[in-house]
């Protein structure tokens, strides 16, 4: 048996034996379905329930018509011990959780009182008049415990229905439902603040999962699943590959009793993907390639400026979104014409009239022209065709020239080719991704050169 398969089954071995209940999350609202909101609940929710432990089996979204509801509550009463509902506690009649939710179980419904005062003082604190029908809301089943709303009128619920769904034999196990307004910022407070410390003592052995996530760019998604197959394949940890916007994430994930044991786990896999693929890898965590540009420069105290022709100061946008940039940046331009690159760059009217703007000539020239103009430490260009239009056969659309140069030193030119077919935003964004990467790697062979 190899190292490895050995490391595997310890692995497998330590995991598996932690048992933990699976949760299933409901979106109400027709919404939902018409693709008018998008459901970024289902997607915190998971997260945050995976890092104590639960598994999350199912998401399902369902429309306002009280029979399809009822169909959807039951089905997931009957597979999943923790049901996670958002959306549908509104004021409205279309607002229909609660009131579902008691009908299916047998359940009479009672006004509760704080919910009741905290709405009437909800509206009277900001001189709003009520509509009667806002104290709806203050409904709740008999045996449910409200879980209260500090930034909005909609309580929520925590109801323990195990006995209620073995009574109808709909299935055995713990069965508890937390049910929450749809809107994010309120659901988020909720969880955090009353629903987390609710359901966190009633899991058994809890176990907590961690994931980490590798992000790479310069290779793609099928030759990266490629060199890691086995890994892939291996039940615990888990590794598994994600398409992001123009990068690729890797997550591996560990569960076990404790953070550190997970970790444990996860660090020697997170070490043979960086010895096989590491000089794809840019962060280990969630920063964006502009973060780690930024880190780079303030770790080598250098400034640097940027030239930008078919990307439109996008790439200076995404430099200086991070909080501190005035410390590397100096002078950015956009420079999309001819003229702009003559006046402000000084690239020769020559190299434009025999070369084409977009060029490798121009790119270098654009570099240099940019880092005397600022008087940097590095200077950056670019220029391309980012459609839909400007295209030629020996020009297409998605060609671009990145240079990067530094002083004493000559430009470094690199071309890209981004898919045509791409739309104009998405195919600037990607020129971007190149010119970013391209300049972390060239800070990077700076810092090892010391």
């Amino acid at each position: 048996m190899t190292a490895n398969l050995a490391m595997a089954e310890k692995q497998q071995h330590q995991t598996t034996e932690i048992p933990s209940l699976c949760a299933e999350i409901i979106a109400v609202g027709t919404e939902l379905l018409m693709g008018e909101v998008v459901n970024s609940n289902a997607s915190f929710l998971s997260g945050e329930l995976g890092r104590i432990g639960v598994n999350v089996f199912y998401h399902t979204a369902v429309g306002d018509n009280p029979k399809r509801i009822q169909g959807i509550f039951k089905e997931a009463l009957s597979r999943s011990n923790i049901l996670l509902v958002t959306g549908g506690l509104g004021p409205t009649d279309d607002d229909l959780t609660v009131s579902t939710l008691a009908a299916l179980l047998d359940t009479p419904m009672v006004r509760d009182k704080v919910s009741e005062s905290q709405i009437r003082k909800f509206f009277i604190t900001r001189d709003m008049p009520m509509s009667p029908t806002n104290l709806k809301q203050a409904d709740r089943p008999i045996d449910a415990e409200p879980l209260y709303n500090h930034m909005g009128t909609a309580p929520g619920l925590f109801w323990d229905v195990t006995e209620k769904v073995e009574q109808k034999g709909w299935g055995t196990g713990p069965k508890y439902i937390l049910a929450f307004p749809g809107v994010p910022r309120e659901m988020k407070a909720m969880w955090e603040a009353v629903a987390l410390p609710k359901l966190k003592p009633l899991l058994p052995n809890q176990s907590v999962l961690i994931t980490r996530f590798l992000k790479f760019f310069g290779i793609g998604e099928s030759l990266l699943g490629e060199k890691l197959q086995d890994l892939m394949a291996q039940a615990s940890p888990t590794v598994s590959p994600y398409v992001g916007q123009a990068d690729v994430k890797i997550r591996i994930a560990a569960k076990a009793p404790t953070p550190q044991e997970a970790i444990d786990l996860i660090e020697p896999i997170e070490a043979e993907i960086l010895a096989r693929v590491g000089k794809y890898c840019y962060t280990k965590d969630d920063s964006l390639l502009e973060d780690v540009v930024g880190q780079l420069l303030k770790e080598k105290q250098l400034t640097l400026s940027v030239a930008e022709s078919c990307t439109g100061g996008l790439i200076s946008s995404r430099l200086t979104d991070i909080s501190g940039s005035s410390d590397y940046i100096l002078l950015n331009a956009v420079t999309y014409s001819n003229e702009a690159k003559q006046k402000l760059l000084g690239v020769s009217a020559t190299t434009l009239e025999q070369y084409g703007a977009v060029s490798e000539q121009v790119a270098s020239e654009m570099a240099l022209g940019i880092l005397k103009q600022a008087n940097t430490d590095i200077g950056m260009s670019i220029t391309g065709i980012a459609g839909p239009t400007g295209g030629s056969e020996t020009k297409p659309i998605g060609l671009a020239y990145i240079g990067i140069t530094s002083r004493n030193e000559k430009p470094l030119v690199k071309k890209v080719s981004v898919n045509p077919q791409y739309q104009r935003p998405y195919i600037k964004y990607w020129f971007s991704q190149y010119a970013l990467n391209y300049l972390r790697l060239y800070l990077q062979d700076l810092l090892h050169s010391d």
